[in-house]
């Protein structure tokens, strides 16, 4: 079968490698028809992680069911179902909690597994034309049948739940305004899922002039930061007072503000200025335990210089971590054949996979509109 396969830094070739087989009564095999690259698979085409040549690249995933195991009780041949990113066994302690990002049995010695991701475990990635899916009673969301909504439904696999998942750790009431930090896929689903939980006022921080568009369009309010301090724009927009809330939607390749370098920390610091005394940060933002690209040699370590001083004299409470997938998915999924919700406003790009390598490097260098690509194997 053919599948995007990552070859080096700054490189992907579409190859043909073997088609996956069941390997156990509880597993699926999945046809796919839509994927789609994520900022954080960027993170391992620039060389910025461990991830060695060879691996199939793709956690955001969805498809019909061609063959299920045995063991598989809920799913039969046909059924469209998307699955979440995280790789889970639905049973360990985390699972059964809802933490299914770190679930304790998929990937031996880490708290967490996923499709196509460096250190993450086994699990060979989607951006291919059949996936093997582990668990599938588990991890196979069931949808509609025919290809209604489908550029809305593979959003269900990752950005669309992380969104909401920032929004979450944050704690977003009604009412409350938020300023998220990164106008990409996921800080534009962050932003529509604080609209979506009755936020009065979004303020989406970004120096990408697509982005900042699209966050305008739904009716945010969109903060240049090439233009000046993101803290004191937003601050002249709230009486002085800030945000109730804060979402981090960059993470560990954020940029200094009005400056052409990486300043890893420089998103949380701002956040910490930006949000109310008493106030909380959702940050749903990669940070990574060793970055061989960081800027110094701590910063290549994970280790960043955060203001927590600040942090802690302002009262604030931070959330963290990868999202939970199917905390939210099931329920997203219903407000979108409800018409209630329609994040597919952030796909740029709906593409064969043979073009995946160009995808992946006008994504990467933020040119042609590219904001959210869709590929169709």
């Amino acid at each position: 079968m053919k599948a995007v396969v990552y070859k080096g830094p700054f490189t992907v070739a579409v190859e043909n490698v073997e088609k996956p087989n069941i390997q156990h009564p509880n597993e699926a095999l999945v046809r796919i028809t839509s994927t789609a690259i994520c900022g954080s698979d960027l993170h391992m085409y620039e060389g910025r992680t461990a991830a060695e040549p060879g691996i199939v690249f793709g956690h955001e995933n969805m498809g019909v069911i061609e063959e299920v195991g045995q063991g598989v009780t809920s799913l039969k041949e046909g059924d469209r179902v998307v699955m979440p990113f995280n790789v889970a066994c639905g049973f360990c302690t985390n699972c059964v909690e809802g933490f299914t990002g770190f679930c304790l049995t998929v990937n031996p010695g880490f708290a967490g597994g996923a499709y196509g991701y460096v250190a993450m475990g086994p699990w060979v990635g989607g951006q291919a034309e059949y996936l093997r899916v582990p668990y599938a009673d588990f991890n196979c969301l069931k949808l509609p049948p025919g290809n209604e909504h489908e550029t809305d439904f593979i959003l269900l696999a990752d950005i669309f739940p992380t969104g909401y998942h920032g929004c979450e750790l944050a704690q977003v009431r009604p009412g409350e305004s938020v300023a998220v930090y990164g106008g990409g896929p996921v800080g534009l689903m962050a932003a529509y899922s604080a609209m979506l939980r009755g936020a009065s006022k979004v303020f989406v921080v970004d120096r990408v002039a697509e982005r900042l568009e699209k966050a305008r369009e739904i009716g945010a309010v969109p903060i240049n930061f090439a233009e000046g301090n993101p803290v004191q724009q937003i601050k002249d927009q709230t009486d002085g007072a800030g945000t109730d809330k804060g979402v981090d939607a960059v993470g560990y390749q954020a940029m200094a503000h009005g400056e052409a370098r990486e300043e890893p920390a420089t998103v949380l610091n701002s956040l910490v200025e930006t949000v109310r005394p008493t106030g909380a940060l959702g940050v749903p933002g990669l940070y990574v335990p060793a970055d061989p690209g960081g800027p110094d040699e701590e910063a290549k370590r994970g280790m960043l210089l955060v203001s927590i001083g600040k942090l802690f004299e302002k009262g604030l409470r931070m959330g963290t971590g990868q999202c939970n997938v199917k905390r939210y998915n099931r329920q997203l999924r219903d407000m979108i054949v409800a018409g209630r919700a329609k994040p597919s406003f952030v796909v740029s790009h709906e593409l064969p996979l043979d073009q995946a390598p160009s995808a992946y490097e006008k994504f990467d260098k933020r040119i042609e509109g590219y904001t959210k690509v869709v590929l169709h194997p």
